[in-house]
């Protein structure tokens, strides 16, 4: 009951609220001195609490000091204050209230400021010509009124006072002046903004010039300069090409504002000047300075012509004439040649020159080439197709063309005849009684030819080798039964790469279910001249089958290959297709390719651990690699390092240590120091080829020593110097690389610390987002490298620490410490075996290893006729 009768009590007061409410009080108007106090006052009826709001010209004041008395229950009274009004502060004020979304209001009130005039229009600033008449104008307001307004012209009264507003006509002025006026009532004088009269003049030069390049526009933005007081209409452009002299170009003129202007048409990659000028009513400014720009690069706009080719069964070569420079418009990144067989597409090829070379020319027999140009913007069109085929064959279609020219020739003689025949058989066989004098034409003669003979690329197939017919030892031939694959299952394809010791061919492995796997085939040289290399091969090929490790490269099997005119057949061994190709052009076209990737610190490290831990497997075969770089480490579909290049190209022992019996083609950069010297190949020297490996990863390819000469690089390791830092390289990772160059090979870390410490840093390092797969394009071996020696510890004159110091260890030798000299003239002083370094009338290829040249040193075979002259 009591709820109840609260609840009644609420809403009768609600209701009361609502209905009863009303406004006792409005505020009222008020005249005020200017800096005196205001107050306004309003009361209501009907509120529970106050809520009342005031407003001035339909905007709520908000007031910390709004004061509200209570009256009566239900009654509020309350108070605006202002307490020294301003001319700001007049104007027309009125309460409301707002109640169940309802709003009261109060009757209005005005404020009325007396005090000194205040302006409502201030005179404002005039540019003018000499002598031309203008007009000034001002006017101010009370109250108290009336106002009146008198001028001053460069300091000088200038009439009478006059009522407001006034109006100054001026008959013209030759100088710039000052001007104001003051307006004056009865409470006294107030005093304007002080304008000035200018006079008109010519522009100032443009400033501020900058040149915008957005795709194939260019556009050009600038800061005007003095304006002469005056608008600025017009701005004139003048622009000249440079291309060995100066070109000018026709003026453009532009309207302004805004000061910008976008340039189309203009030559992609060329050098541009550019200056300004701008024009007022008056005239035009001086021209700005000249502003040299350089356009973006394009596609080439034409395609390289005269594509043609030189085949044998051994070689196609291929020329093409080099792009102009006007064509061009660019740098020449690369020449690219794209194929199809069998109406597909094949990998495209990337050359810098305008030639390209392949061996094998058998595997291009009626494949068709085009090739394009490409600039860092892209490639440019194709060349019209080229068909590859045989020049017996191209002579045969040129007989054949000759034979059906003079077949044809003949029937048209021979058709002529026959109608001038019929023509004489008709006349003549009315003038004889014994008929016609010629016979009637019989059946049409028939035309036969002898086809020329087609050209074959296969020659008589010879019979497959099989180990019985090898003379190897029953063991062996145990060994290798479940991993020989017949040679009739093998299809070879293109050249992938060439080493020193063979040739890596793409291929399709028949299997058991007649699927095709795509699989990489080595082919060793074909040099092999006695059954006891076939044997060594065979034994290396033996040991590989039992290699199971994620980061080395597994064995699929081994096939023999017959020769013709030859006892012996020529192994091959038959590897996984790796999809992302070796390491080391992998890295350079994340830094040169046609389409750059980043690789983040995280995927560089995680290449390096991938690799020690192959390395650290084959050193626990004991087994040494004794070529270990970025181009013998390869890339799978899931970019895991595998390395490669091991067991084949050197014998295997169950010692510690391979001594070369004779000098060959060495990758001399990658080389320890004690190699060099003494042709010696152990676990430790691995360890140092690893240190150059990780150095080519931090670089991104670059080649190591860049302006070191291979004839020099034994001098230079011998005085302490070693590679320096490669830009972006961590100190720690430069540290643990620097630790496997030490002079003394006990010192070099072993391949499983050097997994502890990589393990070590890749665990501090932040964890990076997964990104989109890499896009890996084949791409010519000759790519610039970076020639910079790269900046870092080992720059003594750069104050930071010098690695090129003593390295020293626990157990070292004293005759092992005289390994260890600083980088000072004292090392020039030593003598070094120079039998190994690679000179000009040595018989190891100099040119592995330059700086200039981004192939490997295990590239550059000329004798193996089975290889290109080319990293595809």
């Amino acid at each position: 009951m009591e709820i109840h009768l609260c609840i009644v009590l609420i809403f009768v007061q609600h209701t009361r609220g609502f209905h009863g409410l009303k406004f006792t009080k409005s505020p009222a108007n008020l005249t005020v001195t200017q800096g005196n106090m205001a107050r306004l006052g309003c009361a209501i009826e009907g509120l529970m609490e106050p809520e009342i709001m005031w407003m001035k010209d339909g905007e709520k004041l908000y007031s910390t000091d709004q004061m509200y008395i209570n009256l009566d229950p239900h009654h509020w009274e309350t108070f605006h204050t202002v307490k020294s009004v301003q001319q700001q502060d007049a104007g027309k004020y009125w309460c409301e209230v707002e109640n169940y979304g309802a709003v009261i209001s109060s009757e209005p009130a005005w404020i009325t400021v007396e005090g000194v005039p205040h302006f409502i229009l201030e005179p404002q600033d005039v540019a003018t010509f000499p002598g031309a008449p203008f007009n000034l104008t001002c006017a101010a307001v009370g109250p108290p009124e009336p106002v009146e307004v008198q001028w001053w012209l460069g300091g000088v009264k200038k009439g009478d006072f006059t009522p407001s507003p006034s109006v100054l006509v001026l008959p013209g002025v030759n100088d710039s002046l000052k001007f104001y006026c003051e307006a004056k009532n009865a409470r006294g004088v107030s005093v304007s903004r002080t304008g000035t009269v200018y006079i008109k003049e010519l522009p100032g030069s443009p400033a501020g010039i900058h040149v915008d390049q957005v795709s194939d526009n260019v556009t050009l933005m600038w800061t005007p300069g003095f304006t002469g007081h005056s608008s600025l209409s017009t701005c004139t452009i003048q622009m000249s090409k440079s291309s060995g002299r100066k070109v000018k170009l026709p003026d453009k003129q532009v309207s302004v504002p805004p000061f910008q202007y976008t340039i189309a048409g203009l030559s992609s990659h060329s050098n541009y000047s550019v200056r300004i000028s701008c024009d007022n009513e008056i005239g035009s400014s001086p021209f700005s300075s000249w502003v040299d720009f350089q356009t973006p690069e394009s596609v080439p706009s034409a395609a390289p012509k005269n594509l043609t080719f030189d085949l044998t069964e051994q070689q196609l070569s291929l020329t093409w004439a080099a792009l102009r420079e006007e064509d061009l418009n660019g740098r020449l990144l690369a020449y690219k040649l794209q194929w199809n067989l069998g109406g597909e597409s094949q990998e495209p090829f990337l050359f810098k020159e305008n030639f390209a070379h392949f061996s094998g020319g058998g595997r291009f027999f009626n494949a068709t080439f085009q090739v394009s140009a490409c600039t860092v913007a892209g490639c440019g069109p194709w060349s019209r197709p080229t068909l590859i085929i045989p020049a017996s064959a191209v002579q045969a279609q040129t007989q054949r063309g000759h034979m059906w020219v003079g077949l044809i020739l003949g029937l048209l003689v021979a058709t002529v005849l026959g109608l001038l025949l019929t023509v004489l058989v008709h006349r003549r066989g009315k003038e004889t009684q014994f008929g016609s004098v010629f016979k009637p034409a019989g059946t049409e003669a028939v035309v036969s030819f002898t086809a020329a003979r087609s050209f074959s690329r296969q020659g008589p197939e010879l019979p497959e080798s099989t180990l019985d017919s090898l003379g190897i030892n029953d063991d062996l031939k145990t060994k290798l039964q479940d991993v020989l694959i017949s040679e009739r299952l093998l299809t070879l394809g293109q050249m992938l790469g060439k080493g020193e010791f063979g040739s890596v061919r793409e291929a399709f492995l028949k299997m058991e279910d007649s699927s095709m796997q795509k699989v990489a085939v080595k082919v060793l040289k074909t040099d092999i001249n006695s059954s006891s290399d076939i044997e060594q091969c065979l034994k290396e090929a033996a040991y590989m089958k039992d290699f199971h490790h994620p980061n080395v490269i597994q064995l699929i099997g081994v096939s023999l290959h017959r020769r013709p005119q030859q006892r012996l057949p020529v192994p091959m061994v038959i590897l996984p297709f790796m999809k992302h190709g070796d390491l080391h052009t992998f890295l350079l076209m994340s830094r040169l390719g046609h389409e750059p990737f980043s690789l983040s610190l995280q995927t560089l490290v995680r290449f390096m651990l991938d690799i020690a831990r192959g390395m650290e497997y084959l050193s626990s075969k004991n087994i040494i690699h004794r070529d270990l770089a970025a181009r013998n480490c390869m890339l799978n579909e899931n970019m895991t390092v595998c390395v490669a290049d091991f067991g084949l190209s050197k014998k295997i022992y169950s010692g510690d240590y391979y001594r070369q019996g004779s000098v060959s083609k060495l990758p001399v950069k990658w080389i320890a120091l004690e190699s060099l010297a003494d042709n010696v190949y152990t676990t430790q020297s691995d360890v140092w080829a690893f240190g150059v490996t990780m150095w080519e990863i931090m670089a991104l390819g670059q080649t190591p020593y860049p302006g070191v000469e291979n004839s020099e690089i034994y001098e230079y390791l011998i005085k302490g110097e070693r590679l320096k830092r490669p830009p972006d390289c961590p100190d720690e990772v430069y540290e643990i690389m620097h630790s496997c160059w030490s002079p003394v090979p006990k010192c070099r870390p072993s391949f499983q610390h050097l997994i502890s410490q990589l393990d070590g840093f890749w665990d501090g390092l932040p964890s990076v987002p997964a990104k989109e797969p890499l896009l890996y394009v084949n791409i010519d071996g000759e790519m610039e490298a970076d020639s910079g020696l790269g900046t870092g510890p080992g720059t003594m004159a750069t104050g930071e620490p010098s690695w090129a110091v003593p390295w020293q260890c626990v157990g070292m030798e004293e005759d092992e410490k005289d390994w260890l000299v600083g980088s000072s003239g004292a090392g020039l002083a030593i003598g070094g075996d120079y039998r190994y370094i690679i000179g000009p009338c040595t018989v190891i290829d100099g040119d592995s290893g330059n700086s200039e040249d981004g192939l490997s040193e295990d590239t550059r075979d000329d004798d193996d006729d089975d290889g290109v002259t080319i990293n595809v």
